[in-house]
C-alpha cells in the first residue's frame, strides 16, 4: 500500500491542529504594551504546544520519507498518534485557562505521554512493515531516545502533582531533546 495518502491526511490533520491552537489566542484588552503582559502565559503555552506539534510533524515526515510502504496496522497506529495530537489544543487551553494548575498540567503531560507512546508504536509498526533490515528499522534500533522521553513524561506527570512548574519544566526538556529532527532516520534514509 502506498504511503502518500497517509502522509497527506496526516499533514492536513496537523495543519488543522495548529489552526485550532492559533484561534485560541485572544487579543489583549488594551492598546498599550502593558496589555500584552496578561497574555504572556497564553502565548508561552501556545509556543510550547506549537513546538510539540511541529516536532511531531517534522519527525513524522522524516519517518514516512524513509518508509517504503504502509499497511493497515500502520494506518491505525498513525490514527492513534493523530488522536492524541488532536487533543493538544484542548489541553493547552485548559492548562493556560487555569493558570497552570495541577490537574491541567498533569493532563497536558498525559496527552504528551500518550502521543509519545503512539509515535513509538507507529515507528515500530513502520519498522515491522518495512522489514527488520530496512533503513528505518535500523535507524530506530531500540529507540532509547523515545523510551527516555516516555519516562521523562511519566516523571513530569507525577511531579506536576507536587509542583506543576516542575512537571512543565520536564515537558520543556523533552521538547528540547526532540527539537532537532531525528538524525537517525534522516541519515539512514538519505545515505
Amino acid at each position: 500500500m502506498g504511503k502518500g495518502r497517509m502522509e497527506a491526511f496526516s499533514d492536513g490533520v496537523i495543519a488543522i491542529i495548529i489552526t485550532i491552537m492559533v484561534l485560541e489566542l485572544r487579543t489583549p484588552r488594551g492598546a498599550g504594551f502593558a496589555a500584552l503582559r496578561e497574555i504572556v502565559p497564553t502565548f508561552l503555552s501556545y509556543v510550547l504546544s506549537f513546538i510539540y506539534v511541529g516536532i511531531y510533524w517534522n519527525n513524522h515526515h522524516h519517518m514516512l520519507h524513509a518508509a517504503k510502504s504502509v499497511n493497515g496496522a500502520v494506518l491505525w497506529a498513525n490514527l492513534h498518534l493523530l488522536f492524541w495530537l488532536s487533543l493538544i489544543p484542548f489541553v493547552t487551553a485548559w492548562m493556560d485557562g487555569n493558570h497552570f494548575a495541577t490537574a491541567p498540567v498533569a493532563v497536558y503531560g498525559g496527552v504528551l505521554l500518550m502521543a509519545a507512546i503512539a509515535y513509538y508504536n507507529l515507528a515500530r509498526c513502520l519498522a515491522a512493515t518495512n522489514g527488520r533490515d530496512s533503513p528505518l528499522a535500523t535507524a530506530f534500533g531500540r529507540d532509547t531516545k523515545g523510551l527516555i522521553s516516555i519516562a521523562i513524561y511519566a516523571i513530569g506527570i507525577a511531579l506536576s502533582f507536587v509542583t506543576p512548574p516542575a512537571g512543565l519544566a520536564l515537558y520543556v526538556l523533552v521538547a528540547c531533546l526532540w527539537f532537532i529532527p531525528d538524525r537517525r532516520i534522516e541519515t539512514r534514509a538519505n545515505g
